[in-house]
């Protein structure tokens, strides 16, 4: 039987470590993406046609969207979890009768709602550059649902197998920026070399990028219902290893 109340009260607390530092955690990474922006807008020409029919800025808000999403759901569910087991006060958790399930969707639903903060800070000040309407709302939820569910299940992976803020940090730099980078957020993959283009198409990050951006422009690199399939298949797998880990207590029971 589903313990709601155990649910809802350790979502309620991840939600609210959060938001109690907002400026660190929603203001921070919305004023970080809009240097990007910035950037990039400033050094690359307005006009350039990325995708047909649509300019380097329409083209760029809704990856930074997403990247941003991607990162922060990740940061939110490692940085949590991987704290209690260095306090200890994991173990005060563990003991209250929440199942594994109910603990991976508390943890993984704060993610999600940190990301879809942070993802709806970056469209609303990027339109401060550039105004991209959104075309199919339900769609980009979806795809909203899923990057910062999945990556907030890959954030509780590497709190749990993590022994130090040293190995979270380097899954981080090693393996989130790294494929959030090369997911097309700032290209479009028809202008890479051959191999690379080959290559992109192997990074599940990039169907989460150019999916979430058909929603916005319209038009696509690759088919939105694959990227979709990717996307869930991409969660799932990320929710499974999270679900495995907690159910042999690693590093947690022990």
């Amino acid at each position: 039987m589903f313990n709601f109340y155990g649910f809802y009260t350790l979502f309620a607390r991840e939600v609210w470590r959060f938001l109690k530092v907002s400026i660190q955690t929603i203001l921070t990474p919305v004023v970080t993406v809009l240097l990007y922006l910035l950037i990039f807008s400033s050094v690359i020409a307005r006009s350039r046609e990325m995708l047909p029919g649509v300019d380097f800025l329409t083209f760029l808000v809704p990856g930074l969207v997403v990247m941003a999403m991607l990162q922060n759901a990740f940061a939110n569910s490692s940085s949590s979890l991987f704290q209690s087991r260095l306090n200890g006060n994991v173990i005060f958790v563990l003991l209250a009768p929440i199942s594994d399930f109910e603990f991976y969707l508390a943890f993984v639903g704060a993610a999600v709602v940190r990301g879809l903060c942070v993802g709806f800070g970056v469209w609303a000040a990027a339109s401060l550059f550039a105004l991209v309407p959104l075309q199919r709302p339900l769609a980009a939820l979806a795809f909203a649902l899923l990057c910062s569910g999945a990556l907030g299940a890959l954030g509780l992976v590497s709190a749990i197998i993590a022994d130090k803020w040293d190995h979270i940090a380097a899954f981080q730099n090693f393996v989130i920026v790294p494929f959030s980078f090369l997911s097309g957020v700032f290209f479009s993959i028809r202008d890479l070399p051959p191999f690379w283009r080959q290559a992109s198409l192997f990074n599940p990050f990039f169907y989460l990028v150019d999916g979430f951006r058909s929603t916005f422009v319209g038009v696509s690199e690759v088919s939105p219902t694959l990227s979709l399939v990717v996307g869930a298949g991409f969660f799932l797998a990320s929710s499974a290893w999270a679900l495995w880990l907690l159910a042999r207590g690693c590093n947690l029971r022990s």
